[in-house]
């Protein structure tokens, strides 16, 4: 998105409330860094608005994007999900997710939690941040690394600096506003 996005977005229905409450904010809730990274995966040659019109069916079709739950998931669920038209319905998107599922349990293991890693991690490049992503997760490419990351203020740029949101992100001190080192 752009800056453009905070002109139009305060006044739709469903960008309004992503934009004023969601997006460019901090976030730790492995259940909401797994939802943002599942949303970003299916945008994929798709509007953001698709997405936002879905994600109550997502968060239905994978079980409140509980992370244990989903990393359960098996071939019948697999069928399950393709044949769910409230969702994108792309099988390497919805194997993408579970396998995500499963790898941010592995990440508990090895960083105790998925925004652990997140903070061991940064900062970064773009580039770098891409590199990374595609060694630990799958179907993130270089838009999707970027859109998941400044969603989530690893990134700047979520917001324009005279938009009235980005006061109030910048003083939850997103990972791009401090300094190398301080996480």
């Amino acid at each position: 998105m752009s800056a453009t996005y905070c002109q139009f977005a305060p006044s739709h229905l469903l960008h309004g409330p992503y934009h004023d409450q969601e997006y460019g904010f901090p976030a730790e809730d492995e259940a909401v860094l797994f939802e943002r990274l599942t949303l970003e995966i299916n945008q994929a040659g798709l509007s953001w608005l698709t997405i936002l019109r879905k994600r109550e069916a997502f968060r239905a079709a994978f079980a409140g994007f509980a992370v244990d739950r989903v990393a359960a998931f098996d071939a019948g669920d697999v069928e399950r999900l393709l044949a769910d038209p409230g969702i994108v319905r792309n099988r390497q998107k919805v194997e993408a997710v579970i396998a995500n599922a499963r790898r941010i349990q592995q990440l508990r293991g090895s960083h105790g939690s998925f925004h652990r890693w997140l903070e061991e991690h940064h900062p970064r490049s773009l580039e770098e941040w891409t590199r990374l992503f595609r060694q630990n997760f799958r179907f993130t490419g270089g838009l999707i690394v970027h859109e998941f990351l400044m969603s989530l203020g690893y990134l700047p740029g979520a917001h324009a600096p005279d938009c009235p949101v980005y006061s109030r992100v910048l003083a939850l001190m997103p990972a791009w506003s401090r300094p190398a080192g301080q996480n």
